[in-house]
């Protein structure tokens, strides 16, 4: 597979390619994708004309993760043999090239567009990969009536030098058409398959029958998109000025071809993982189809969560995190229930995989420690959360088999999957043993509901960019000015949770868009007499949008740009800060340190950083010195704009986990710290003023997080904080030693809290003692029931349960009215609750009413609350009525 990578870069950069590294497999700044899904994302500034292409032609292996949207695979993953939620994607492409001349190595000249797009992948596959000809088939777009698209003849005319036409099939929009979104560049394309069945069955079944039939063995491998068109709100389509070229092959299928199997995880991308999960679990692979199903899974999601954690994105529960975290226990749950894994064995895995992707992906080494300890935490917690919904599932079967049922309710089972992360499949699987069925219709109908509550506050309708002036290069100025002159380059509306919102993009920017973890700039801009607020500064595909509640009535004016110079000092305050603190924490625990993410806002920063313990009173205590005598040395801003990665590399600069830059980076140097950074910060330290960390806390495995505050909010603190200590000391009649008083304070409260358990414990004993005094036989049921005057729960139960130990046959109900509230405890014999299947918790939510409350617990023991002290009694009676 190794070589296979290798061949097809080296054989683009025959063809004038630039080889570039893959994106990260997390996307930072597009808010219309989580994951980088395909080889083109990290292009689409280009494709959407938003950035200039440095190179016309490129050439990559690009990681990819597709779980969502409208690319989910997840759950064909393992059972079939060629998909995958993280996959290479082997891509070239041509920026603009079409009507270029550019010399190739051999001396002439030529365009690039379909003709070359097509000659090249066939001389790639055939003439140096030495696929079989008549094993592939091409598509080719046959056209649309609704778009008013005839056949793609040109691609097809180019394909009949290659192929014989019976193996150049014509392809509907859905198969021929690509398209980046609803709106956006779009064109035909021409997808390439191969058939690898063996000759018998290929003589039986003609392949251009099964080509986009999903047979695992006739599958598509190249798609060629020609994008030429670009499609508006309205649905009709526009020729670009440029066409592009877009490629991608998949790179398991093609190791697939090359090594004559017949399934993705036969290679050796995937192999050397199985064969070291058939090991960890004692069974071989190839023996039984639900164990190889679950090897398949857990050694392509052990990919994407490894590829997740390198590019900076760690299991949680949101958004990406929580997408990477559902992969992770999908993963564990197919060794749990196939593999009779019940202790953490992916993060084991970490090894097997940096041997096979860690020479082309060398992030996986870098970060090997913090992905397994990542992974182990998370197999140990969601092991226990197994164990968890197993046994409450347990507790819902014995309900449906108590009430005769035979179906579980889909509500139910979406309850546990939801709040346990317990999977359907394996609720499915354990219902099927107990011959009972789970409402799956149900289930999805609340799945459902989840989602589109989800997307219905997240949905953003969009309109087509209205454009002022066209090649207009954007430009931000907001290092230098906090005010200029602008002039709108293009707006749009959008709508936004029913509120209609407008974006401009200017020709000159003075404001920050919100990246890197610092907030965006807020401001106006002014016109005419004409003030319009700018409420945020946001990035998306590499466009710098200020976002307004209402568009200027004359867009095309000249406007003065005005940043809010007072939020912008406080954000510069505390992101230098962020840079002092990183160097700090170098100094204090270890060059190991590394930044994992960072919030920075006028108010205050936070900062997440590797570190696999809590910091200590004094760790904190020198990080806060350190930091603060850097501010008080006032130490002068060194920035290095636009200079080489490698210049700024042996200047020592930190690059920032999960990043990728380009080939000039712009360094910030306050004395020791250096890094790699695109936001703005203080001219000198001295401007900080103070820094105060406020806490220190865990995120995730491995993962520390550092909130802390700056210059005026230190103040407030500080004022905040000596004022209730004056307070406290005018409470205390403002002794010499405040603390010591505090001390004898705290003494004195002991020991009075001490007599106070002593008396309640008296005065249980007594009111335990009136109780059994009162037992009723009912039916031969000893009932007591009885409102007492004591304010502690704590002491109610204890009573209960000598009670319980103590009477045979008891139902017990103890009301009690505690702090203004009313409180209510039942407990039931277990041999009651047994042999006439009364259920305490069932009990209480009936009688609860009485109190204007509710509550629950278990079948022998349940406890309520309500506002109605005075509906005790009748609580009380109705539970009396309720066993007779």
């Amino acid at each position: 597979s190794k070589e296979i990578r290798s061949k097809f870069l080296s054989f683009l950069e025959s063809k004038n390619h630039t080889i570039v590294s893959s994106a990260q497999m997390v996307v930072k700044n597009d808010p219309t994708l989580m994951f980088t899904n395909a080889g083109m994302n990290q292009f689409k500034d280009i494709f959407l004309g938003n950035n200039p292409a440095k190179d016309s032609r490129v050439t990559d292996s690009q990681k990819c993760l597709r779980v969502s949207g409208k690319h989910n695979d997840l759950e064909e993953v393992g059972h079939d043999t060629y998909h995958h939620t993280m996959f290479e994607m082997l891509g070239n492409w041509s920026f603009g090239d079409h009507d270029r001349l550019s010399a190739d190595k051999a001396g002439s000249a030529s365009g690039y567009f379909k003709k070359e797009a097509i000659e090249w992948a066939y001389e790639f596959l055939v003439k140096e990969m030495k696929v079989s000809p008549d094993r592939l088939y091409a598509t080719v777009f046959e056209g649309s009536k609704d778009d008013k698209l005839d056949l793609d003849s040109e691609a097809k005319d180019y394909w009949k030098k290659y192929l014989p036409e019976d193996q150049i099939l014509h392809g509907s929009k859905k198969d021929n058409f690509w398209e980046m979104g609803d709106t956006g560049p779009c064109g035909p394309c021409s997808e390439i398959h191969i058939d690898i069945r063996n000759d018998a069955e290929r003589k039986e079944a003609p392949g251009d029958k099964l080509v986009n039939k999903d047979h695992p063995l006739v599958i598509e491998i190249w798609n060629l998109v020609f994008i030429q068109y670009n499609r508006k709100v309205n649905g009709s389509l526009e020729l670009l000025p440029n066409k592009h070229v877009d490629t991608g092959m998949g790179f398991e299928r093609l190791c697939m071809v090359l090594q004559d199997k017949k399934s993705n995880y036969d290679t050796d991308v995937f192999q050397p993982l199985i064969q070291a999960i058939a090991k960890n679990s004692g069974k071989k692979y190839g023996e039984d189809e639900q164990a190889d199903i679950a090897m398949r899974v857990i050694s392509d999601h052990l990919r994407a969560i490894s590829f997740s954690i390198a590019d900076g994105q760690l299991p949680s529960n949101v958004k990406a995190g929580y997408v990477i975290r559902r992969i992770l226990r999908r993963a564990v749950r197919y060794g749990y229930t196939f593999l009779g894994l019940n202790e953490p064995f992916i993060y084991k895995l970490i090894n097997v995989l940096i041997e096979v992707l860690g020479e082309a992906y060398p992030e996986l080494k870098n970060q090997k420690e913090l992905i397994e300890k990542v992974i182990f935490e998370e197999e140990t917690s969601f092991l226990k959360t197994l164990e968890t919904g197993i046994r409450l599932l347990d507790k819902i079967i014995k309900n449906t088999e108590d009430h005769k049922y035979n179906v579980i309710p889909g509500k139910v089972a979406f309850e546990l999957y939801d709040t346990y992360g317990f999977p359907l499949d394996l609720t499915e699987l354990i219902a099927r043993e107990h011959n009972l069925a789970v409402n799956k219709r149900e289930f999805e109908k609340e799945m459902e509901n989840q989602k589109n509550r989800s997307r219905s506050a997240a949905s953003i309708d969009t309109e087509d960019w209205i454009e002022l002036l066209k090649d207009d290069v954007e430009e931000f100025v907001g290092y230098d000015y906090l005010e200029t002159d602008v002039k709108i380059t293009r707006y749009r509306k959008i709508k936004q949770k029913n509120k209609e919102l407008y974006q401009l993009v200017f020709n000159l920017s003075p404001f920050y868009a919100e990246s890197g973890g610092q907030v965006g700039d807020k401001g106006y801009i002014e016109a005419n007499g004409e003030k319009i607020s700018i409420v945020n500064t946001i990035k998306e595909n590499n466009l710098t949008i200020h976002i307004t509640d209402k568009l200027p009535i004359d867009p095309k004016a000249d406007f003065k740009a005005v940043v809010n110079s007072n939020k912008r000092v406080s954000t510069a305050n505390n992101h230098t800060a962020t840079h002092l603190l990183h160097q700090a924490l170098r100094n204090v625990l270890g060059e190991h340190i590394e930044q994992k993410g960072s919030l920075v806002h006028p108010d205050y920063l936070r900062f997440d950083f590797s570190h696999f313990q809590k910091l200590t009173e004094d760790e904190i205590r020198q990080i806060e010195i350190i930091v603060n005598e850097k501010i008080r040395e006032n130490i002068a801003l060194e920035e290095h704009r636009n200079i080489p990665i490698k210049t700024a590399s042996d200047m020592g600069a930190i690059a920032l986990f999960g990043e990728k830059y380009g080939d000039t980076v712009r360094v910030i140097k306050f004395d020791e710290s250096i890094e790699l950074c695109g936001g703005t910060h203080v001219s000198n330290t001295g401007q900080i003023g103070f820094f105060k960390i406020m806490s220190e806390s865990s995120i995730a495995a491995g993962i520390r997080r550092i909130e802390a505050i700056t210059g005026e909010k230190v103040v407030e603190y500080v004022f905040n904080q000596m004022r209730e200590l004056q307070e406290i000391k005018a409470l205390l009649k403002k002794p010499k030693d405040v603390v010591e008083s505090v001390k004898s304070l705290m003494n004195d409260i002991t020991k009075l809290n001490k007599q106070i358990d002593e008396m309640t414990s008296e005065q249980a004993q007594a009111i335990k003692k009136h109780l059994k005094e009162q037992v009723q036989e009912i039916n031969g049921i000893n009932f007591i029931g009885y409102k007492v005057g004591i304010n502690s729960a704590a002491a109610i139960k204890d009573i209960s349960f000598q009670l319980k130990n103590e009477i045979d046959n008891l139902v017990l109900a103890i009301g009690a009215e505690i702090n203004g509230k009313a409180n209510l405890s039942i407990i039931i014999s277990e041999n009651l609750v047994n042999d006439k299947n009364w259920n305490a918790s069932q009990i209480i939510r009936e009688v609860s009413k009485e109190i204007q409350g509710g509550g629950g617990g278990q079948a022998f023991y349940a406890t309520a609350g309500g506002k109605n002290p005075k509906g005790l009694e009748s609580a009380i009676e109705k539970v009396k009525d309720l066993i007779k």
